[in-house]
């Protein structure tokens, strides 16, 4: 059975009745076991469990009935003390010490490091990482190329180092990035108090981007450098490893197994950092969401700029504008003091037509001046217009509807042609022109889309087509062949029956 179908029995606690005194008793056994003290005894758990405010009447029966419970859901091991029995009462009573699983630690650990990180997401873009797994990936091709002579404990420490790097920063950029891009994260940058946080934010993304682009290209090339065939006697070397370490369960991976599970995890790492032929890499989406990020902050930081400067009062700026005009010494100071801050006030605008001299010597007042009409600016001025004429086409209509109608009388009389008591059958008629064949297949497509496969013609008649798909037909005309069904059409004229 695929483990991935398993129910994880370990995890009944969290959601059981008795969820507080449950949690409450391994989040002790996990305490216990990170200060290297495995085996429990009860009386020390009911004590520890008294002590604990919520929990203040409770009784011996109950930690057992719930130690007991916690033993059939693989949260605990129980092991018999015989070591300290002193009457054979005491023998009889069966006395335990207990132990956490494996699963049960790994459980409290995941929760004790949710409850650390809260609703929102934590993470960083730490400089850092990338140079630690750059001097790792050098340390490893150091390795590879010196024909593996350590031990095989040295090279997995070799490789435990690279994807702890990697695995850091996998996790705190994309927990970041994620942190970024939260909701809360996004309504404080458009408050005015993210303006104290701009420099800050903003220091911190460029020089990751810098020191980033200054790595990044060096751990790709380490990586290009390491090839699959180099690495297949390291991967050997950590198989020998693990094969080393001796275990009493009887292991079902097998070296082949554990060789994939090395490979899938190199091939993650080359993905990351190169990419793939179909699909950008990790670090490009990295670097094109920081910059992304950095252009975010830009526009809030300028649009609360607008903002303010939209609000702001100007009163004080006129009020010292005004004490300027009041302190000068006369009105001809005040006149220039007026063309600085609002400009001329009268200004006479000069035009000339292009082409009025060849002299290059003239002065502008010795032309001739261009008398020019102002429109008056108001949106219910319009200029005057005078009635016209216009000429008559009624005898070039005339001769195109003649045209028309003549053109319409010609096809209707070879159309007649091929008519036979007002039946025309593709099978007996000969060879057809193209423009006879245009219309007869008009007429089996029209006749398709009707109810009664009937239809109405620019001529007065109605069309009723009938087609024998059991008797294909070779249709012959000037500019080629046309292999179809048989096919019948009955004319008629309108409102004739």
């Amino acid at each position: 059975m695929d483990v991935t179908l398993k129910r994880i029995v370990e995890a009944s606690y969290l959601t059981a009745d008795s969820a507080p005194h449950y949690r409450t008793i391994l989040r002790y056994f996990y305490g216990q076991h990170e200060q290297m003290r495995d085996y429990i005894a009860p009386e020390e758990i009911l004590e520890y469990m008294k002590s604990v405010p919520f929990f203040p009447d409770y009784s011996e029966e109950q930690l057992h009935q719930q130690l007991a419970q916690l033993v059939k859901w693989n949260n605990l091991i129980a092991r018999q003390d015989m070591t300290n029995a002193k009457t054979v009462e005491e023998y009889k009573k069966k006395r335990f010490r207990y132990q956490c699983t494996p699963y049960t630690v790994e459980i409290e650990r995941m929760l004790s490091g949710l409850e650390k990180i809260g609703d929102s997401f934590q993470g960083s873009l730490e400089r850092s990482q990338f140079d630690r797994l750059l001097q790792s990936l050098s340390i490893l091709e150091k390795e590879v190329d010196q024909s593996l002579s350590k031990t095989p404990e040295e090279y997995m420490r070799v490789w435990e180092d690279v994807f702890r790097y990697f695995q850091s920063i996998r996790t705190s950029t994309a927990d970041y990035i994620a942190y970024i891009n939260s909701e809360q994260t996004d309504q404080r940058m458009q408050t005015e108090a993210f303006l104290i946080y701009k420099n800050q934010f903003t220091t911190y993304l460029r020089d990751f981007i810098v020191s980033l682009q200054k790595t990044s290209l060096q751990i790709q090339e380490r990586l290009n450098s390491l090839s699959g065939d180099k690495l297949k006697v390291f991967f050997q070397k950590l198989i020998e490893h693990r094969q080393s370490i001796p275990r009493l369960e009887d292991l079902s991976s097998s070296s082949e197994d554990w060789l994939s599970e090395y490979e899938g995890y190199w091939d993650s790492l080359c993905r990351w950092f190169l990419g793939s032929g179909s699909q950008r890499s990790e670090l490009e989406v990295l670097q094109w969401q920081t910059n992304e990020m950095i252009r975010r902050m830009t526009r809030y930081v300028q649009r609360i700029g607008e903002r303010q400067q939209h609000f702001r009062s100007r009163k004080r700026d006129y009020l010292h504008l005004a004490n300027w005009f009041k302190e000068s010494s006369g009105i001809d100071e005040s006149h220039r003091l007026s063309s600085v801050v609002f400009g001329s006030m009268t200004i006479q605008h000069l035009s000339l037509q292009e082409g009025t001299t060849d002299n290059l010597h003239s002065d502008t007042w010795d032309e001739e001046p261009v008398l020019r009409t102002i429109k008056p600016r108001t949106i219910r001025y319009r200029e005057k217009t005078k009635p016209g004429g216009f000429d008559s086409n009624e005898e070039k209509k005339q001769k195109q509807r003649q045209h028309y109608l003549e053109e319409r009388k010609h096809e209707k009389q070879l159309i007649e042609k091929y008519m036979n008591k007002g039946v025309i059958e593709l099978s007996s008629i000969g060879t057809v022109e193209p423009f006879i064949r245009k219309i007869l297949l008009s007429w089996i497509g029209k006749s398709m889309a009707s109810k009664n496969r009937k239809v109405k013609t620019d001529y007065g008649l109605t069309v009723e087509v009938k087609l024998d798909k059991n008797k294909m037909i070779t249709l012959q005309a000037e500019d080629g062949k046309l292999s179809m069904p048989n096919a019948i059409f009955h004319l008629k004229k309108e409102g004739v029956k």
